[in-house]
């Protein structure tokens, strides 16, 4: 089974190596490197090769918001996944806006760190429960006061609704085949169009888009 690429970025080394040995006892994982900053990860010769990287927020350098914008100028293909002691509402779902593809709080258990790493390289995204309810209040909100001055909705067709609607939910491609009896190849085609359509390039910004505007229920 091919293993998924992994680099670590963390300016604390106890925490660093501490998640780097629990991460290489995995089966499924390679952790190809570590990195102190951004800089450093962005300099580094295996950069491309990595699939997964866990990003820590707050480095010295360049931190993980600067390294996540300049890795999606780069590089659509890298899922990020944050690493943070943040929890402010605003500040997950800009992260999400600009690219990430999961936030984990860093108090968060090793179990749920290697089931986030294997559902962004599935699907592209992950929500642990605490940003479900960050998304949740998101969309409430926006029921409650709608201020968009166009409503994406009309634009996307009542197909393109349901598969947008389940990439939300962090299903699969193979998943929301199964679910909607079609092909994943038919739910690519989709996914692709409606990227088209709202003007993002990766699921991760998709997935943020569609939550900020209430295109999905």
């Amino acid at each position: 089974m091919k293993k998924i690429k992994i680099a670590l970025v963390d300016d604390h080394k106890l925490f660093r190596k501490g998640l780097m040995s629990i991460l290489q006892q995995n089966e499924d994982f390679e952790v190809l490197f570590d990195a102190v900053n951004g800089r450093e990860f962005l300099d580094h010769p295996l950069l491309n090769e990595v699939e997964v990287v866990l990003l820590d927020i707050q480095m010295p350098e360049l931190d993980g918001i600067a390294t996540t914008k300049l890795l999606r100028d780069y590089n659509q293909d890298i899922k990020i996944i944050i690493l943070s002691m943040h929890d402010e509402d605003q500040f997950i779902l800009h992260l999400m806006e600009i690219g990430a593809n999961g936030y984990l709080l860093k108090d968060t258990d090793t179990d749920e760190v290697v089931l986030a790493i294997r559902k962004v390289q599935d699907s592209g995204v992950y929500f642990s429960d605490f940003v479900s309810r960050v998304m949740l209040r998101k969309m409430n909100k926006s029921t409650q006061t709608p201020n968009r001055i166009f409503n994406y909705k009309t634009d996307l067709s009542t197909r393109e609704l349901e598969v947008l609607k389940h990439i939300c939910e962090g299903l699969t491609t193979t998943e929301i085949g199964d679910k909607m009896c079609i092909s994943p190849r038919t739910v690519e085609g989709h996914r692709l169009r409606i990227m088209e359509k709202l003007g993002v390039n990766n699921t991760a910004k998709l997935v943020a888009f569609a939550i900020k505007n209430d295109l999905v229920d």
